[in-house]
């Protein structure tokens, strides 16, 4: 049976993955060669067990220790749980645990670049994009839509922050990623190394439709994503191979930056 502790100080060292949202903190955790992250949910729990990640220590809600999350608990018994209220819980964490469990679990090492490219089709490029959610969101639908992996910019917010994990349900566990060693736009020379050719997602007039067959008919394709509201760098673009844009009606300009990933994975995926 797991040991179950009382919070009782809610300044306690082994709390502070729980309340510190800090990327850079959590990255540096001590006792660690990689540092921490804290997944949310029962699913998404599972999900990172089963790739491999090991867990530090959970944050249950009562109910969910002979609840949902029973199965997760008889797993790890030599995992501490912290409990409390949901009114301490909600003082600890600085919000309502909807999901009834978090868990702090350890990083591994990234692979690089290289790794991933060298097998790799179709992969999803972000420049820049630092809001989480459509972090997790991208990652979800290139995971769900057939993209090989998912790169970075070193600007980019971390895959496994704990609202991008979240909404990645996941995904992020599965999914082959890591950031680039170059910044805009010299990456952009990096992926054409190995093969690639680049398609920016931009609002230009020089751009060709999605569903151009030179995408498709393309081995190796690398699909750029920029930042919410300014997109991608003017000069990421210009080194690109191609721009291009998704059909618009009834005067929509454009997509969210997640919907229109989603669009793009599927309609650039690999047929075959």
């Amino acid at each position: 049976m797991a040991e179950i502790i009382e919070i009782t100080d809610l300044s306690a060292i082994a709390l502070v993955p729980y309340t510190n949202t800090s990327e850079a903190e959590l990255k540096k955790w001590q006792g660690t060669d990689c540092g921490v992250f804290v997944a949310e949910s029962p699913k998404v729990i599972r999900t990172a067990v089963e790739e491999g990640f090991m867990p530090i220590s959970f944050l249950c809600e009562r109910k969910y220790i002979t609840g949902q999350a029973r199965d997760i608990l008889a797993a790890f018994d030599d995992v501490p749980v912290y409990t409390a209220d949901s009114e301490v819980l909600t003082e600890l964490t600085g919000f309502r645990m909807t999901q009834g469990i978090l868990c702090t679990m350890k990083r591994r090492p990234l692979p690089t670049p290289s790794e991933i490219l060298s097998g790799a089709s179709r992969i999803a490029v972000l420049e820049n994009i630092m809001n989480q959610t459509n972090i997790g969101a991208i990652f979800r639908s290139a995971a769900a839509l057939g993209f090989d992996a998912v790169l970075l910019t070193p600007s980019c917010s971390d895959p496994l922050y704990r609202r991008s994990v979240r909404v990645s349900m996941g995904t992020v566990f599965s999914i082959p990623w890591t950031y680039l060693e170059s910044s805009p736009p010299d990456y952009v020379k990096e992926l054409a190394g190995y093969g690639f050719r680049t398609a920016a997602m931009a609002l230009r007039n020089d751009t060709i439709s999605i569903e151009d067959e030179a995408l498709q008919s393309t081995d190796k394709l690398a699909v750029l994503f920029g930042t919410e509201g300014t997109g991608l760098c003017e000069e990421t673009i210009n080194a690109c191979d191609y721009t291009i844009k998704i059909p618009m009606y009834h005067g929509v300009d454009s997509l969210n930056v997640a919907a229109a990933s989603a669009v793009a994975f599927w309609q650039l995926r690999k047929k075959n």
